[in-house]
């Protein structure tokens, strides 16, 4: 097999249910939504985020072509219906089989929040 036989990277859908625990959903956005905090967020999503996620969220980026399971689609309803606390929680510990990033010591807390203020602007998109 070649490297340009680009269906060995062929992404799957993520199988199990990535939840945060619960005590995540109390933890209450300190940010305001509003278009500074959008626009930084928007800022952040595209350094971090946009290769696996895609400019729209839908988790169509340019490398999710290499990952076996396919990034989240930020746009969705079973993302957006998620609390920020929650979203805020994911983005800081990452996904514990590596397909997910922990951006604690990579982003600062408020950061991860201007990214979960723009993540919900993803499904107006």
């Amino acid at each position: 097999m070649g490297f340009n036989n680009l269906s060995f990277f062929s992404s799957i859908p993520q199988t199990s249910l990535w939840e945060a625990p619960p005590e995540a959903n109390k933890i209450v956005n300190p940010i305001a939504k509003d278009k500074s905090s959008n626009a930084a967020g928007k800022e952040l999503y595209s350094i971090y985020c946009v290769a696996c996620h895609g400019e729209n969220g839908k988790g169509d980026g340019p490398a999710s072509l290499s990952i076996k399971t396919k990034p989240a689609d930020h746009s969705c309803e079973k993302i957006q219906k998620q609390s920020d606390g929650a979203i805020f929680w994911k983005l800081t510990e990452g996904r514990s089989n590596n397909v997910m990033a922990s951006y604690k010591l990579i982003l600062t807390d408020k950061e991860r929040w201007m990214l979960v203020n723009y993540i919900r602007t993803l499904s107006e998109k």
